[in-house]
């Protein structure tokens, strides 16, 4: 079983470690310098001493083991953005969809966001795998730019927030 931790500058080699191989094949990143890892870190740890905070990157840790990143963003009044990373040697273990379930749930009970939304490259199909046992539903497509400076058409997901038991607009 995984869990969210909030990242510390000790994380810098294990970061550099998770942007790595496989892992930065569908971001815009390119492989993390120690560097780039230590930049990647101190905006999260200044993102955290934020008031209000609008961003939350936490640690994906197996076993003590940070094996990836996912990142909240508070974008607009309601709406949060939610992305991830996952080292590659981790992957197809589930570990994705716990550390995004850990993280909606955060999103609407700490946050208190109503909506979420996510994107996945379409060849990164198995992030939307993560993303619909997440709860999330295909919501259409965005165009961005890709690592050629083509246009590449990212798939988009939304989730919403849904009422409490017993609150107006709910079966009781």
């Amino acid at each position: 079983m995984i869990t969210l931790r909030e990242l510390a500058s000790a994380d810098i080699p294990a970061v550099r470690r998770i942007y790595s191989g496989a892992s930065v094949r569908f971001t815009h990143a390119r492989p993390f310098t120690i560097e780039r890892a230590r930049d990647r870190i101190n905006r999260a740890l200044a993102a955290a001493d934020e008031t209000p905070r609008s961003r939350w990157d936490f640690g994906v840790v197996l076993d003590q083991d940070l094996i990836g990143l996912i990142s909240l963003r508070h974008c607009e009044p309601g709406l949060g953005t939610l992305s991830y990373i996952l080292r590659e040697d981790t992957w197809g273990h589930g570990y994705a969809t716990q550390a995004a379930q850990l993280a909606v749930a955060f999103a609407f009970t700490a946050v208190g966001l109503e909506r979420l939304e996510a994107k996945h490259h379409p060849g990164n199909t198995a992030s939307g795998r993560v993303l619909a046992k997440a709860g999330f539903t295909p919501a259409g497509t965005v165009d961005l730019p890709g690592k050629d400076g083509a246009a590449v058409s990212y798939l988009v997901y939304k989730l919403r927030r849904l009422p409490a038991v017993g609150s107006e607009g709910s079966a009781a």
